[in-house]
């Protein structure tokens, strides 16, 4: 897992995402934020729709203006004029009045209970921003949280899936093919198509790990697959949709096409048919 202090390329590139978002669905004059680089304090490296560069780069401390009130706080805040706002302290004045920011709103990406980070809207007059524009900036960190959980939890299993497997260590394989498919279920719902293919490049060697060289079997449908790796570690229909965001019912046709392509009748003859092929580990 990324820490605190070393926000990757993929992360930023969810708070640029959010900001252009935001802007065009609020119709703020500009978007702008960051993420944490140690536990209390963040930078603001992503801006959209700035006019000068006095926001790039400024370091925001937990507590120190609008921005660190709500990484204190853990909940938006906001101001109808930041110049004169009572509620926040100023040590940012300089750089906002260089943009000519007044109206601003600051919005904490929380993950697990933890700030990771912070967008910012606002307007270059002092105007009162409506709960439209509150809900539009909330939704945008929500699905910036969301992003960052995918990706937590896809880097955690990568890293799993490369612990070197010991003689003497009871359930490796079994831990191997729950990872398979937590990996194959996060690729299925992340939107990053560079982490997507890497969750499923690692599945692959997975897969391939304990495959005969001379293995061959039938292309199964990605979503076939995914279904079958949900079997493969115990889970009932229910539980792999559930795990999948797919419906029951959805999943029970999914799994009788990979059995008809596998030529089994039933859900263990499956496994072992797509492990001999090396689709499983």
């Amino acid at each position: 897992m990324t820490s605190a202090t070393s926000p990757s390329a993929e992360d930023a590139g969810e708070i640029r995402t959010a900001l252009l978002r935001l802007r065009r669905d609020t119709g703020l004059q500009i978007a702008f934020g960051g993420l944490l680089h140690e536990p209390r304090q963040m930078r603001i490296a992503e801006l959209n729709g700035a006019v000068t560069g006095a926001l790039r780069g400024l370091a925001i401390s937990s507590g120190s203006g609008l921005g660190g009130k709500a990484i204190a706080l853990s909940r938006p805040c906001a101001v109808a004029d930041y110049r004169t706002a009572r509620h926040i302290s100023h040590e940012y004045d300089t750089a906002v009045a260089a943009e000519g920011l007044r109206s601003v709103l600051a919005v904490p990406v929380v993950v697990r209970r933890k700030v990771r980070g912070v967008l910012y809207g606002a307007l270059r007059r002092p105007l009162p921003l409506g709960d439209r524009v509150l809900d539009a900036a909330v939704a945008a960190a929500r699905d910036v949280e969301q992003g960052l959980v995918v990706r937590d939890e896809g880097r955690r299993l990568v890293a799993a899936s490369r612990e070197p497997e010991s003689p003497g260590r009871a359930g490796v394989r079994e831990d191997v093919r729950e990872i398979h498919s937590e990996l194959r279920a996060l690729a299925a719902r992340s939107v990053d198509a560079s982490l997507r293919a890497e969750l499923l490049s690692v599945c692959d060697r997975l897969a391939g790990a304990g495959a005969r060289a001379d293995a061959a079997g039938p292309a199964l449908a990605p979503r076939e697959l995914d279904v079958l790796a949900c079997v493969a570690t115990g889970s009932t229909n229910a539980a792999a949709a559930d795990r999948l965001g797919l419906r029951p019912e959805t999943v029970k046709a999914y799994l009788r096409s990979a059995m008809r392509k596998l030529g089994a009748h039933t859900r263990l003859e499956a496994v072992v048919a797509a492990r001999r092929a090396g689709l499983l580990p």
